[in-house]
């Protein structure tokens, strides 16, 4: 998997993959943590999984895994979410963990963040499908200390800022003996396009560049390294 600045998101998922627990269940939110989901997780017999569903809904991650650790408390959970929809809602929710998560017989419940401030589904929905550049004003999002706010209120938070800390995050998060929220720092240039895209949306991400997005260095160096492997460091 190519290298990226500074978390490629899509090794946060494909570290955690190996070390899914045989009965946990996943959730997951929309926007690009679904992309991720769909690609880099093999959802094995015996596991629970589910997303926001037809009309893409932001912010139900948090919310499903709280209904499945009610549901099955004797389970380990995961919900998978970007940090947009975490503000939305999430941080709220992760009030509600903090209060029940004593009456579950298995306390694993993790939250996985990934921080990239950015809401980056619609961002690459603009360049993808519009021709428009990112636009900051509406997709700049703050800096929340998501790790830092689950620790302040008796969860654990884990930050990783590093590709290397991943596998070790995940191993700590599954082991842990409350719930645990793992803060990813991630690049929000790698591109959650699928393998193929259509001629139209082609030349629309080709005209947003010549327009000059704010993040094209970073976009174009990305997409070199994604059709060209093997010229980019491996992380």
């Amino acid at each position: 998997m190519v290298d990226a600045n500074p978390i490629n998101p899509q090794r946060v998922f494909s570290e955690l993959s190996p070390q899914l627990p045989d009965d946990c269940i996943l959730t997951a939110d929309s926007g690009s943590t679904a992309n991720w989901f769909a690609r880099n997780l093999k959802v094995r017999r015996g596991m629970l999984a589910s997303l926001s569903g037809g009309l893409a809904t932001m912010g139900p991650g948090v919310p499903y895994a709280i209904a499945a650790k009610f549901a099955y408390p004797d389970r380990p959970v995961i919900a998978l979410v970007g940090d947009g929809a975490m503000q939305m809602n999430g941080n709220g929710e992760l009030v509600t963990i903090a209060k029940y998560w004593r009456e579950w017989s298995d306390p694993r419940l993790i939250v996985l963040v990934l921080n990239n401030r950015d809401l980056n589904m619609v961002t690459w929905e603009m360049r993808a499908m519009a021709g428009d550049t990112r636009y900051a004003a509406s997709q700049d999002i703050p800096d929340f200390p998501y790790s830092k706010y689950a620790d302040l209120i008796g969860l654990q938070g884990i930050l990783v800022e590093r590709p290397e800390q991943i596998a070790a995050a995940w191993q700590t998060a599954l082991a842990a003996d409350r719930p645990v929220v793992l803060e990813a720092r991630v690049d929000p240039d790698v591109a959650p396009f699928p393998p193929h895209i259509s001629l139209k949306e082609a030349k629309s991400f080709g005209m947003s560049l010549l327009k000059g997005d704010s993040e094209e260095g970073g976009i174009i160096k990305q997409a070199i390294k994604q059709m060209f492997p093997g010229s980019a460091q491996k992380s």
